[in-house]
């Protein structure tokens, strides 16, 4: 099929961008297919966006929440991430509890005109009781993980120094018996040359200050309602190398200016507003604002060594349009609990960025980056953005994520780089074994930076366009729990260099440009649920074998032949195997040549509507067909008719197109062989079962 495409690929590429804007964003959605067909898959995206990504509340004030924009008035059902911190009820009325961050999300599910559809933003809850105050003792209590050198709780310290900034006069030091702190109006430097593991506690605000610190010893410093802005560059400078926590409470600014220079001390590295050689360990259940508002490429906040979220904090990061990274630890990034909420705009800056790799175990964060492609000057190539950059790999065990790219060339999340693993040669494999990840990409690919939801690793190639021949690849893909929602708009959904097996949890993943599901190596399902669909391209694709030996696939492909709902690469001798246990419904073909170890079949349904596969005694799944698509490939185990019209109760698996339990009512239907491969819903070569031929 490959080959094919190679003679295609300039008219495909033509009709797509002339008709983009027609092509529905999800397979719920209108448009036209190109080349004069009839719609395959038309509904409305119900526009659901809220009027602000993050907000900031106040338990006992009056708040003016951010409103949904509803373009369709569709029906909405509201959730909060932790009611705990908020609830939200049916009608969207907002409740303030705890102090804390939640996400708030609005959702609308399919119907036979609209397509599903969800939208959040990310409020943090702030108390004037005083209860999230740091009550100024030398000991804490646990973070989350007292096993650990980075729980605060097992740290002793020996003193404490107290700074209060001053708005109008000079910054104030209490605690200060060993003569270690240097005052210039607002200008506080700490030169801790004892070596006494101490707290310094940061209070009051100012317009013209710093906190910069020396040291040989693990410190906290602790930001008990600080407000300090720079207008030269960092706010705080902590050139101490020892593990430095951060400990969050009240209500916090730090802040550059657009003027900052960012003046370089001798061999001193100012690299961010908030800026550390040391490991950076937040906690406390505070809030934490840091705005980058330079033209000097300054991240807002970076570390020379990892970053660690722990606890209850709620840290907010804007990154403007000429400043750097919005979250950039060297070593790794790990988020464990906390709410951590980054916006950058900068060309080719990434949200959260690390040589390493970046883990997120708990906790409820938002990405948002709208940056574009520029010419970086060190790799002397374009480069794009990225809400999450890992040269290493990605994982993530638990919380919820959230990553908006709205920028040409951006990438939700990229890791494993090419030149990471040709330096240390220890690529190692991104894996997803829980939580909710949410990725939304909508730029288009510019000077050949494309736009994916989500690359996972690297391929070098010898020649040029789509004859080149790949050469080396790395980077792999697990996915074995948790739930995982991709849209992009002009590139690949979910990209894998390597190879890409599914155990488990639920994948939903829509391109209407490229590819769904591609991978360089071997594609397996073993486990899960997953809903892959491209009107632009196939809607799984691997380079090697695809191998489907469980779980349930719904892959759909409306883009015509040579495009398939389910590719592998023949041209190379690899095959598609279709193995016993699997549960699987295609439309658009399947790659020719493939094999199966159970029956295949071609089954008339409902569109837009709940059918059913059935084994003689009970029902096996059902699936939520997309509008005006009502013809499928379907497999599974013992599987003897189909049904269509069923009824589901519940919202349903991956995204609601998927159901085991709770299928009841409906019609039987006749299944029949399917022989064909690609070319449509019955396979059988060019315009197999697609209107007017293709």
């Amino acid at each position: 099929m490959k080959n094919i495409v190679l003679f295609l690929v300039t008219v495909a590429l033509t009709v797509t961008s002339c008709e983009q804007e027609n092509f529905p964003f999800d397979p719920f959605g209108p448009g036209d297919i190109p080349g004069g067909q009839q719609p395959i898959s038309n509904l409305k995206d119900p526009g659901l966006a809220w009027s602000a990504d993050s907000f900031e509340a106040t338990i006992g004030a009056e708040n003016s929440f951010p409103t949904l924009s509803n373009t369709y008035n569709v029906s909405v059902t509201y959730e909060s991430s932790r009611p705990e911190v908020a609830t939200i009820n049916g009608s969207g009325v907002i409740t303030l509890a705890a102090a804390g961050s939640t996400l708030i999300k609005a959702s609308s599910a399919a119907d036979e005109t609209y397509s599903a559809s969800s939208a959040s933003y990310l409020l943090t809850v702030v108390s004037t009781s005083g209860g999230d105050a740091y009550d100024g003792s030398l000991s804490f209590a646990s973070t989350g993980d007292p096993s650990s050198d980075d729980d605060l709780s097992t740290t002793k310290f020996k003193g404490k120094i107290t700074i209060n900034f001053s708005p109008t006069g000079d910054a104030s030091v209490t605690g200060d018996s060993y003569g270690y702190v240097t005052v210039d109006g607002n200008k506080v430097t700490v030169n801790n040359t004892g070596g006494e593991v101490l707290i310094y506690e940061l209070t009051g605000s100012t317009a013209n200050g710093y906190f910069k610190v020396y040291g040989a010893k693990k410190q906290a410093i602790v930001l008990n309602g600080v407000s300090i802005t720079n207008p030269d560059g960092a706010a705080i400078n902590n050139q101490n190398k020892k593990r430095t926590f951060i400990a969050v409470y009240g209500n916090n600014t730090l802040s550059d200016s657009e003027s900052a220079a960012y003046a370089k001390e001798g061999e001193e590295d100012l690299k961010a507003v908030l800026f550390s050689e040391a490991q950076l360990v937040f906690s406390g259940s505070g809030l934490l604002t840091v705005k980058a508002l330079n033209k000097q490429d300054k991240s807002a906040i970076a570390t020379d060594d990892y970053i660690r979220l722990m606890d209850s904090p709620t840290i907010k990061v804007n990154a403007g349009s000429g400043a750097g990274h919005g979250f950039k630890g060297k070593d790794y990034v790990q988020l464990s609990s906390g709410s951590l909420a980054v916006s950058t705009a900068g060309d080719m800056k990434k949200g959260i960025t690390t040589d390493d790799y970046v883990l997120v175990e708990g906790g409820t964060h938002m990405v948002t980056v709208t940056g574009g492609v520029a010419w970086d000057d060190e790799d002397s190539e374009y480069s794009g953005t990225a809400g999450v950059k890992a040269d290493n790999y990605f994982a993530m065990t638990g919380g919820s994520l959230t990553i908006k790219n709205t920028g040409d060339g951006g990438k939700g999340i990229n890791a494993g780089s090419y030149d990471y693993d040709e330096t240390d040669h220890t690529l190692s494999d991104s894996y997803i074994s829980g939580g909710t990840l949410t990725v939304t990409t909508t730029g288009r690919e510019v000077n050949d930076v494309s736009a994916k939801g989500i690359k996972i690793g690297w391929v070098t190639k010898e020649g040029s366009g789509d004859r080149a021949k790949v050469t080396g690849y790395a980077g792999k893909l697990t996915i074995s729990d948790g739930t995982v929602t991709v849209n992009s708009t002009y590139g690949e959904g979910l990209e894998v260099k390597g190879d890409l097996t599914f155990e488990g949890g639920e994948t939903y993943v829509t391109s209407t440009n490229e590819d769904a599901i591609n991978c360089q190596g071997e594609l397996t399902v073993n486990n899960g649920f997953i809903y892959a669909f491209s009107s632009g391209n196939d809607a799984m694709d691997s380079n090697g074998n695809t191998k489907l030996n469980g779980g349930y696939v719904m892959a759909i492909c409306t883009r015509g032949n040579p495009e398939v709902a389910i590719d592998a690469n023949t041209e190379e001798g690899k095959k598609l195997y279709i193995n016993s246990g699997a549960t699987v419904v295609a439309y658009g073909g399947l790659e020719n040549g493939y094999s199966a170890s159970q029956s295949v079949f071609s089954m008339s349904g409902t569109a837009g509507s709940w059918n059913a596969l059935y084994d003689g005694k009970s029902f096996i799944a059902a699936f939520k067909a997309p509008s005006n698509i009502s013809n499928f490939i379907v497999s599974a185990p013992s599987l003897t008719s189909g049904y269509k019209g069923v009824s589901v109760s519940g919202d349903g698996k991956c995204g609601g197109v998927w159901a085991k339990d709770g299928i009841s009512g409906g019609s039987s239907v006749t299944l029949s062989n399917y022989s064909g491969g690609n070319g449509g819903p019955g396979g059988g070569g060019p315009g197999g079962g697609w209107p007017g031929g293709w």
